[in-house]
């Protein structure tokens, strides 16, 4: 399993607020601690954990990879916030409310387009993120495509645009299933403990891997960009190694 398009998006936090220069008060500043004023489920932050949940429930089930990614977003957005804790959690609890239902799936989409009506690239951005969301268990379902299509006609994105994404999306999943598999004792060697470690401390030090060599955080480092892609990289071995240590476990 490859997670480079997973961690390349998952800079989503960072991408979708640089430079976002709106004074309003319900959007994400990357830039500065706020403090929530109104309900979070109308604020940008609300509304993005909205959009991930309607992309989530569409083929019914929510796979490791994909509950990491969220717990990070959930985490990144939540920083923003001067009581980062509380703001999670009601992250979280917005996330299993709109789970339960497609019926407002348009109604979130045009309040996120009327909040980054002006930011067409950061629509985009969000676009990539939750289809990356749909691709990262390797099944991209009909029912997938149906509800990213939906909103990404709600945000007013290209066709073009939409369709560009989804190749890069294939493409990029057709190529790992060629790639050469590795094998068991260079996994452990990648994650850095001792072969036939337990699952628990294979995890632990994976998830440590994952936050050293994460895009976000580097890039919030200041990092150069050459840092940044190299880190990718290595997170697609290190992705590798966990997955294929995981499996044999079971």
């Amino acid at each position: 399993m490859s997670w480079s398009i997973f961690i390349a998006v998952a800079i989503v936090f960072y991408l979708l607020t640089r430079g976002y220069k709106t004074s309003d008060y319900q959007n994400i500043h990357v830039n500065k601690v706020q403090r929530l004023q109104g309900k979070l489920e109308d604020h940008e932050a609300g509304l993005l954990v909205a959009l991930m949940a309607k992309v989530a429930k569409a083929d019914g089930k929510v796979c490791e990879l994909e509950a990491e990614l969220l717990s990070l977003t959930f985490t990144d957005i939540s920083k923003v916030f001067d009581n980062p804790n509380e703001i999670r959690e009601e992250l979280k609890a917005i996330y299993k409310k709109e789970m339960k239902s497609f019926e407002n799936t348009l109604i979130v989409s045009k309040k996120y387009f009327e909040l980054t009506k002006r930011d067409y690239a950061k629509r985009l951005k969000v676009m990539e993120y939750l289809l990356n969301l749909a691709f990262i268990d390797h099944d991209f379902s009909k029912a997938e495509f149906m509800i990213t299509e939906d909103i990404a006609n709600a945000l007013e994105i290209k066709k073009s645009d939409f369709e560009t994404l989804i190749a890069q999306f294939e493409q990029f999943y057709a190529r790992v299933q060629t790639q050469k598999k590795l094998t068991l004792s260079k996994a452990y060697e990648i994650l850095g403990v001792s072969e036939g470690s337990d699952f628990a401390i294979v995890k632990k030090e994976y998830r440590k891997l994952v936050r050293e060599h994460h895009p976000d955080i580097l890039m919030g480092q200041g990092k150069e960009q050459s840092i940044i892609d190299e880190a990718t990289k290595k997170l697609q071995e290190i992705n590798e190694a966990y997955e294929l240590i995981k499996n044999n476990k079971k």
